[in-house]
């Protein structure tokens, strides 16, 4: 199995992000299974452009985004990308697109078809915080997300495709002290899991991890 992960740039002011990070910090391998890295530009289509120029050197069975989400605790798969840019913040090249379509002619959302439950039991076995999620946002990582379900339904069939937020890092927080943060580390290990996990099975769990708001 060749897997596909990716994280962006810094934005938004940060000097670091942890997800790339984080990435970074992650094996080559897994097992026999290839793990291949790759830094995306926080900037909408960009982005895409970048992640399927390296899909159509490789034939990939798995293709993984990796953001990061400030304010959340956990490490959070994400269930759906939603068909919206709907930008708070500039992108890193200025570009703030208010309620437009990512793809004219795409679904108005794409499900992640990695077994999202599955992989978030697995983070939380490791002693990991982890949560199901039902909302990537309206910025580039729910752009990429829907890009990656986009790209699934008309050019690469076969691959599974989902993304997972991380938190801020401990350095990012000094000066936001309401914020939560885990450390580098314990990332790591939560992706780990998670890319385990899916590894191990296509098929998901049944088990409740929805929300009630």
């Amino acid at each position: 199995m060749r897997i596909l992960i990716t994280a962006f740039d810094p934005f938004g002011g940060e000097r670091v992000n942890p997800a790339l990070e984080a990435v970074k910090l992650l094996p080559d391998n897994i097992g026999t299974h290839k793990l291949d890295k790759l830094e995306i530009p926080t900037v909408f289509h960009k982005s895409k452009d970048v992640i399927l120029s390296q899909m159509k050197q490789h034939e990939y069975d798995i293709v993984l985004a990796i953001g990061q989400a400030g304010g959340r605790y956990e490490l959070t798969p994400e269930r759906v990308g939603i068909n919206v840019d709907d930008a708070r913040i500039a992108d890193n090249e200025g570009n703030q697109p208010i309620d437009e379509a990512i793809q004219v002619d795409g679904n108005a959302a794409y499900f992640s078809n990695l077994p999202v439950k599955r992989i978030t039991e697995a983070i939380k076995a490791q002693g990991v915080p982890a949560r199901l999620s039902n909302t990537a946002g309206t910025f580039v990582c729910n752009h990429i997300l829907y890009q990656l379900g986009y790209l699934h339904a008309t050019q690469f069939p076969k691959i599974k495709f989902g993304f997972i937020h991380v938190p801020f890092v401990p350095e990012q927080v000094t000066d936001k002290p309401e914020k939560p943060s885990m450390s580098l580390e314990t990332m790591r290990i939560g992706l780990y899991a998670a890319l385990e996990a899916m590894i191990e099975s296509d098929e998901d769990i049944k088990i409740a991890l929805g929300e009630t708001h």
